[in-house]
């Protein structure tokens, strides 16, 4: 098989839902190849190290496979190693997210309702 374009390797292997969101965040300087920043029409080759941010998280990878076809994900995970460096900062953000206060009020969706407006308008007040 020919080596794939970065954004072809990148939605294949499930780390963004289409390929319009790949070009966008390789033009957007969230993907770089081995330290250097591509073009969409970079191709990928075996070995390369692949740095991506998306809004799951960062992960520096290391390709094992190479596809222009997206299929299952346990296929997609075949395609990439993640380096135990990058899985050891992502579980540590994802638990510091986790422990961080949450400022969000159960029962705001949206606008506020009369009898909410009416208690904010209290407390600011007072």
């Amino acid at each position: 098989m020919d080596a794939p374009r970065i954004d072809k390797w990148l939605w294949a292997a499930r780390f963004f839902k289409t390929r319009g969101l790949a070009q966008d965040a390789i033009d957007g300087g969230h993907v770089h190849i081995n330290g250097d920043r591509p073009k969409p029409a970079r191709t990928v080759k075996l070995g390369d190290r692949i740095r991506v941010r998306n809004q799951s998280g960062e992960y520096e990878i290391v390709v094992e496979g190479l596809s222009d076809r997206r299929g299952p994900a346990t296929e997609a995970r075949t395609l990439y190693r993640e380096t135990e460096e990058s899985l050891v900062k992502r579980e540590r953000e994802a638990e510091l997210k986790a422990l961080a206060p949450q400022f969000d009020h159960p029962d705001v969706k949206g606008r506020p309702t009369k009898k909410l407006r009416r208690q904010i308008d209290r407390f600011n007040r007072d």
